[in-house]
């Protein structure tokens, strides 16, 4: 039997646990990445400054906040952003996110 992991139905998606989530530079990086044009990442693809164990949590925080679905194939959980039902929940709310953190990518460092 294929291992599952729960995922929040979009209705029970709440704005505080979804802004909650974001809240963390490291979680909105995951966001941009997957963003940019990927249907589905695996964990390991992301290269952050944290640990791997550190790097599972917030996964699982933006999965449980309903930002992201994961998957598993094979021994990978492959990671993708929940971009339909967040709109249909919250219109234009993570397209701001995203377009926020592309600016924010943009500046010299110490700036904005």
């Amino acid at each position: 039997m294929p291992r599952e992991l729960m995922h929040p139905d979009i209705a029970d998606v709440s704005l505080t646990d979804m802004l909650s989530a974001l809240s963390d530079p490291v979680r909105r990086e995951i966001v941009l990445k997957l963003s940019q044009g990927h249907d589905e990442l695996a964990c390991i693809a992301f290269e952050l400054p944290v640990s791997k164990s550190t790097l599972t949590h917030h996964f699982r925080v933006l999965r449980e906040a309903g930002v992201i679905r994961q998957r598993y194939e094979g021994t990978a959980i492959l990671n993708a952003l929940r971009c339909d039902d967040l709109d249909t929940r919250f219109p234009g709310l993570l397209g701001a996110v995203i377009q926020a953190e592309e600016i924010a990518a943009t500046r010299p460092s110490g700036v904005g």
